[in-house]
């Protein structure tokens, strides 16, 4: 087995002693030369310990003063849910509201893009068939939050005004949206959640640390015909965001009674 990081095993004794609360909210810590004489390392490790921390919202430095606790950041809530489109509000939702959603978002298209393996199997097409790839990264109070690698196929858009996802009339109108406004109904939305650890792209674009926990979701959307429109791959921090999932319970419709003669069994 691999021995961890030194600067990984300060950070996980700080954030012990902070959770057991020998340093208050609002406390500072002692110097970072202090803290590398008691641990027994160079000051370097214990800067990236409390880099660490700071990344992660639980302390935060002040200009010619020191490092600080804070008050851990808020996970903000992201729901799921099939029916939120069709439904405004729902007696679910009311006690589960969606916190922090992404009110703006960066993206960058592709068109012509063979498409690799795993997407081509996803999409039913062959690899290589050419598709419009584009990535997003979203952002709730100017805060990145969110990851998404999208894929759809160029037999479907080519030539159509919605063949770029965030130019043309439709511009960021989202694929359901899109896709209808060219005849192709969308029904069918399939997830797949697994948890993940982060790259090092990942980690730069959503501003934390390589290997923190994230939580990936492959989404495959469908038409009515059972055709894949649309793939991506969605990536979301865990320290950031907590993914809450709606589901709507269909009831069977009662059953009619029945006309006909009783049985003999029945008669008797």
């Amino acid at each position: 087995m691999p021995r961890e990081a030194p600067y990984l095993a300060v950070a996980d004794a700080l954030y012990a002693r902070i959770l057991a609360g020998e340093w208050k909210v609002g406390e500072r810590l002692p110097s970072r030369a202090r803290l590398a004489e008691e641990y027994g390392v160079g000051r370097n490790v214990t800067q990236r310990a409390v880099d660490r921390l700071i990344v992660k919202g639980l302390l935060e430095g002040r200009a010619g003063s020191g490092t600080y606790v804070r008050r851990p950041r808020e996970r903000l809530r992201m729901v799921r849910s099939r029916h939120r489109e069709r439904r405004n509000g729902s007696p679910s939702l009311a006690g589960m509201k969606e916190r922090g959603r992404a009110n703006a978002w960066d993206s960058h298209s592709q068109a012509h893009v063979p498409a690799p393996e795993a997407i081509a199997e996803r999409l039913a097409i062959s690899p290589g068939d050419l598709c419009v790839n584009t990535q997003y990264e979203f952002l709730a109070d100017g805060q990145p939050v969110q990851l998404s690698d999208s894929w759809e196929p160029m037999a479907i858009t080519d030539g159509t005004p919605i063949v770029w996802p965030e130019a043309g009339p439709l511009a960021g109108k989202g694929v359901v949206e899109r896709m209808r406004s060219i005849g192709v109904d969308v029904e069918t939305v399939v997830e797949l959640p697994r948890p993940a650890r982060a790259t090092q792209a990942q980690a730069n674009l959503l501003g934390i640390s390589v290997g923190d926990l994230v939580l990936q979701i492959e989404r495959t959307l469908y038409d009515t015909g059972g055709h894949p429109v649309e793939t991506a791959d969605m990536v979301i921090p865990d320290v950031r965001r907590e993914v809450a999932y709606e589901f709507v319970v269909d009831h069977p419709q009662p059953l009619k009674p029945t006309t006909g003669r009783p049985s003999e069994s029945g008669s008797r």
